[in-house]
């Protein structure tokens, strides 16, 4: 497992192994050892969630206010552009975010730590996106931080307007959203 850092040192890329040969391929997903000693991720995971979507579907940018999430994120079909942004007031990268393409060719995760506000582009026409949380989904508790917030200047690569749900049209920019302490 290679682990690449990101401009936010709390969120880095993990590419993992892969053994292929004509029948196909081999990866290990998920090692907890390995995750500890190599990537520094001490985290216990609770709930694994999967979706899937079509081009141009926007999902997020998700929170939970109380219970917050960890989440390791992978693409299993097609290509996502995953984003995260640092909602930490204490951090001293508030209010950034990174952004990488996750798919099946490259088999890339994303490790998204408790405090960050998650979401993905779809880019092929459709992708199934995996991910592990470290606390159980609390709809009481979850928030959305707006897309195309002016302050946060998200690039993301869009062609044509983003399909979004009615929730993800009602999010709310950083200046007015609850964020962490």
């Amino acid at each position: 497992m290679q682990i690449i850092p990101t401009k936010i040192p709390d969120v880095v890329i993990i590419e993992p192994r892969v053994f292929g040969d004509e029948r196909g391929f081999f990866l290990e997903s998920y090692n907890q050892k390995a995750f500890t000693e190599k990537a520094n991720i001490a985290a216990n995971f609770v709930q694994d969630n999967h979706s899937r979507s079509v081009k141009n579907v926007l999902r997020g940018l998700h929170y939970q206010i109380q219970q917050p999430q960890g989440k390791l994120v992978r693409a299993i079909v097609g290509t996502v552009l995953d984003v995260a942004v640092d909602i930490r007031q204490s951090s001293p990268t508030f209010g950034q975010w990174v952004s990488c393409l996750l798919s099946a060719e490259n088999k890339r995760q994303i490790w998204i730590p408790p405090g960050f506000a998650h979401g993905f582009l779809v880019v092929s026409e459709v992708a199934e996106v995996i991910y592990k949380t470290t606390d159980y989904y609390a709809p009481q508790h979850e928030r959305t931080l707006l897309w195309n917030d002016p302050d946060l200047g998200i690039d993301w690569d869009l062609t044509t307007e983003p399909i979004l749900s009615a929730k993800d049209q009602a999010g709310q920019p950083l200046k007015t959203a609850e964020v962490y302490p």
